[in-house]
C-alpha cells in the first residue's frame, strides 16, 4: 500500500471502532461491558483487555471518565499517568480517539490548565465531544487535524501526550518535528506507543501484525531515539513495559525540549 491508502484504511478502522462504541453503548443503555471491536490496535489481544485498550488504566482512572471513553481506549498504555501532569499546565494529546486521555489530563492539571485533543476521524471527534459534555469538562476542546500537521500555534504547549497512535503515522518525522514545534521551551512529551527491538527488521515487524493493528508501522527503540534527537529534543528514553508480539512491546516515551 502507499501511504494515501495506508491513511485511508486507519481513518477507516478507526470511524468504525467509534461507531462501534457508540452502539455497543445504546444497545447497553450506557452500561459498558464490551471491549468494541478486534480490527483496531492490538487485534483480538483487545478482547482480552490484557495487552491494549481500557484494562491498562487504573480502577481510579477508570472511574473518573465515561463509559463510552473507556471502550473506545484502544491505546496500549496510560500516558497520563507518566506525563507527570502539574496544576495549570496546557496538554495536547495526539490522537485522541474518544477522549479518554483528554479527560484524565483535563483533571490533573485543573480549572487553570487546558487539555487539547487533536484527532482526524469525524466519529471519534464526534465521540470525544460527547464523552467531555458527560463528564463536565470545561478546560477541554477536541480539534481536527492530522498529527503531522497540528492546529495550534508555536509554543502551545507545556507537555504533549499520546497513546499508541505514533505508530500509525505515515510520516513519522513530521509527528516529532510538529511535538517539538507546538511545546514552549523546556516542555516535554509522555507517550506510550508501540516499539520493536532494535533486532527486528520492517519485515519481520509486518509479520507481527498489521500497520492498523499498530505492529508494523511501529518504530525500533534506536529509531525512535534517533527521531526524537533529529527533531530537536534531549533525555530521550524509551522504557519497555509489556510485550504485546514477538520482539514488539508497548513502551512509555519520554523526551524534554530544551530551553533556549
Amino acid at each position: 500500500m502507499n501511504d494515501g491508502d495506508l491513511l485511508a484504511q486507519v481513518r477507516h478502522r478507526y470511524a468504525r471502532a467509534a461507531l462501534a462504541v457508540t452502539d455497543v453503548s445504546a444497545r447497553a443503555g450506557g452500561a459498558g461491558g464490551c471491549c468494541g471491536p478486534s480490527d483496531c490496535c492490538g487485534g483480538d489481544a483487545l478482547e482480552s483487555g490484557e495487552l491494549f485498550g481500557g484494562a491498562l488504566y487504573d480502577p481510579d482512572d477508570a472511574g473518573a471518565v465515561p463509559d463510552e471513553a473507556l471502550l473506545a481506549s484502544l491505546g496500549c498504555g496510560n500516558p497520563t499517568a507518566v506525563a507527570d501532569l502539574a496544576v495549570g499546565e496546557r496538554v495536547l494529546d495526539l490522537g485522541s480517539g474518544g477522549g479518554i486521555d483528554v479527560l484524565l489530563s483535563a483533571r490533573r492539571v485543573g480549572p487553570t490548565g487546558f487539555a487539547y485533543g487533536v484527532d482526524m476521524t469525524d466519529e471519534m471527534l464526534a465521540l470525544a465531544r460527547a464523552n467531555a459534555e458527560k463528564a463536565g469538562g470545561r478546560n477541554v476542546e477536541f480539534l481536527k487535524g492530522r498529527i503531522e500537521s497540528v492546529p495550534l500555534p508555536d509554543g502551545a504547549v507545556d507537555v504533549v501526550i499520546s497513546n499508541c497512535v505514533i505508530n500509525l503515522s505515515v510520516d513519522k518525522p513530521a509527528v516529532l518535528a510538529e511535538m517539538h514545534r507546538v511545546l514552549v521551551d523546556g516542555g516535554r512529551i509522555g507517550i506510550s506507543d508501540v516499539v520493536a527491538e532494535d533486532s527486528l527488521t520492517p519485515a519481520e515487524r509486518a509479520e507481527r501484525g498489521s500497520f492498523v493493528g499498530c505492529i508494523a508501522g511501529a518504530l525500533s527503540r534506536s529509531e525512535y531515539l534517533e527521531g526524537l534527537a533529529a527533531a530537536g529534543f534531549v533525555g530521550a528514553s524509551v522504557t519497555f513495559t509489556h510485550e504485546v508480539a514477538p520482539g514488539m512491546h508497548g513502551a512509555l516515551v519520554r523526551a524534554v525540549k530544551p530551553m533556549r
